[in-house]
């Protein structure tokens, strides 16, 4: 396996879950991977928050970690990246109001190189135009929007523990997704865990 240079767009709020393991997974794997947000630099810090599943009718929030950033957002340049990262939360409402991260965005589904989004991490699908015929799944709330920006809606179950894959495009519904989500997206960058 070779080594594959990963985009990662995070923000305050983003899910602690979200963002966290799959970080920690590609880099345990070999993969170098750039978190970077909107208005911040490397070593700065977004909020984190931690959702659960608690028997309400949706999911609760607690604090979580600082998670420290690895790259400035101003100097990225996706083109020398492979893939994209997109973790839920909070912070997708408020990312996808952010111009250079759609542009962003766009050039990878434009490319075709392997996407991973979970939860409310697809409302920034949306907001940047690229699910128009794709097959996918999110946090159930997020459903219309999909639909509305002309995406076929993947159900996964009650458990939200399923991922979806769609060509390049992987998603899942939430955190509880990771073995499934992170699996197969680790099979798109061409990852292979030895035994």
């Amino acid at each position: 396996m070779s080594a594959k240079r990963i985009l990662m767009l995070v923000g305050d709020y983003v899910e602690d879950y979200e963002v966290m393991v799959p970080f920690q997974i590609l880099l345990m794997v070999g993969h170098e991977v750039d978190a970077v947000c909107p208005g911040k630099r490397a070593g700065e810090k977004v909020r984190t928050a931690v959702h659960d599943f608690d028997g309400a009718q949706t999911y609760s929030e607690r604090p979580g970690h600082g998670f420290a950033l690895t790259a400035d957002f101003d100097a990225v340049d996706e083109t020398a990246y492979d893939a994209l990262v997109i973790p839920g939360g909070r912070a997708p409402e408020y990312l996808r109001l952010d111009p250079r991260l759609l542009a962003m965005v766009r050039h990878f589904a434009q490319a075709r190189k392997p996407i991973a989004s979970i939860c409310h991490g697809q409302q920034i699908l949306v907001a940047a135009g690229v699910l128009k015929g794709r097959v996918c799944t999110a946090y159930p709330t997020v459903q219309p929007e999909i639909e509305a920006a002309g995406g076929t809606w993947h159900e996964v179950g009650g458990q939200l523990a399923n991922a979806c894959t769609d060509g390049n495009l992987v998603t899942a519904p939430a955190w509880p997704a990771h073995p499934a989500w992170m699996r197969q997206f680790l099979v798109l960058l061409g990852s292979r865990i030895e035994p």
